[in-house]
C-alpha cells in the first residue's frame, strides 16, 4: 500500500504541469495552493523512510511553491517549480561529475558491476550530456515561467519536456546498444 501511494504522489508531482490550470481553474488560487501544499506534505510524510533526498527535496520545493503563491496571492510561483527541478537536476548530475562517480556511471553498475574503462568513459559523456540537457531544459522552463502564457508553460512543462527527455533517454539506449555490439580493438 505504501509503495502504492509512494508511486502514486510521484506521478502526480510528475503530472504537476498538467495539473496546475486545471486546479486553478475549478479551485481557483487559494484551492489550489491548498490542494498542492496537502500533497506535497503527503508526499513528505510517504517519502521519510524511502532513504533518497532527491524526491524529499522535490517535494519540499513543491510546499515552498504553494505557500509562496496562497501568500502573494500569485499563481506565478508555481511555475518556477520545473526551473527549480531542472536545477536541481543540473546540479545532482554535474557534481558526480566532480565527485565521482557519474550519475550515468552508478546506474550502468546496477546491470553490470564491473564496466570496462571505455564503457567508464561513455557514462561520463552520457552524464555530460544529460547536464547540458537540464541546463536548456531549464532555460526555456524559465522562459516559459516568465513570458509564457499559463497553457504554453503548462504544454511545454507537462508535455513537450518529457518528450525531448524520453527522446533523449531512447536515443541515448539506441546508441548504447549499437556501441555495445561493435567489436572491440
Amino acid at each position: 500500500m505504501k509503495g502504492a501511494t509512494t508511486l502514486l504522489g510521484a506521478m502526480l508531482v510528475a503530472a504537476f504541469p498538467l495539473l496546475l490550470p486545471l486546479a486553478l481553474y475549478n479551485f481557483g488560487l487559494s484551492g489550489a495552493a491548498a490542494g498542492f501544499a496537502l500533497l506535497a506534505l503527503l508526499r513528505l510524510l510517504t517519502l521519510r523512510a524511502v532513504g533518497s533526498a532527491l524526491p524529499v527535496a522535490l517535494a519540499a520545493l513543491l510546499l515552498a511553491l504553494a505557500l509562496g503563491a496562497w501568500a502573494s496571492g500569485s499563481e506565478h510561483w508555481f511555475r518556477f517549480y520545473p526551473v527549480l527541478v531542472n536545477a536541481l537536476l543540473l546540479g545532482l548530475f554535474a557534481a558526480s561529475l566532480w565527485r565521482g562517480p557519474p550519475v550515468a556511471e552508478r546506474l550502468a553498475r546496477l546491470q553490470e558491476a564491473e564496466l570496462p574503462p571505455e564503457a567508464v568513459a561513455y557514462t561520463r559523456r552520457v552524464t555530460q550530456v544529460w547536464c547540458a540537457f537540464f541546463a536548456v531544459n531549464g532555460a526555456i522552463a524559465l522562459w516559459t515561467a516568465q513570458a509564457a502564457s499559463l497553457q504554453t508553460w503548462s504544454l511545454y512543462n507537462g508535455l513537450i519536456a518529457y518528450l525531448l527527455m524520453g527522446g533523449l533517454f531512447a536515443g541515448e539506449w539506441l546508441l548504447r546498444q549499437r556501441v555495445r555490439r561493435r567489436p572491440h580493438a
